[in-house]
């Protein structure tokens, strides 16, 4: 039967990890497996990634602050288009 035993730690120095589990006697054969979490991306970093992104996005930008190729639609026709 597997039983499962969840800790969190930090690596210390010497590129250590210890876990200290008194519930399990000496000699007990365990599997290990590490998760590390990592910071999530910055998105603007993730979308700007790549020049053909950052051309596109920094297009797209200036198409709307020239008000070019918008879409505008008021509440009653929202209401009348998706009202359910």
């Amino acid at each position: 039967m597997i039983k499962a035993i969840k800790q969190t730690g930090t690596v210390d120095k010497g590129e250590k990890i210890e876990v200290y589990s008194p519930e399990l006697q000496e000699g007990t054969e365990v599997e290990i497996i590490i998760l590390v979490n990592s910071p999530e991306p910055d998105t603007t970093e993730y979308l700007l990634s790549t020049k053909a992104n950052e051309k596109e996005l920094l297009e797209a930008i200036e198409r709307v602050e020239k008000r070019e190729g918008l879409i505008t639609i008021n509440p009653e026709e929202w209401h009348e288009k998706y009202s359910i």
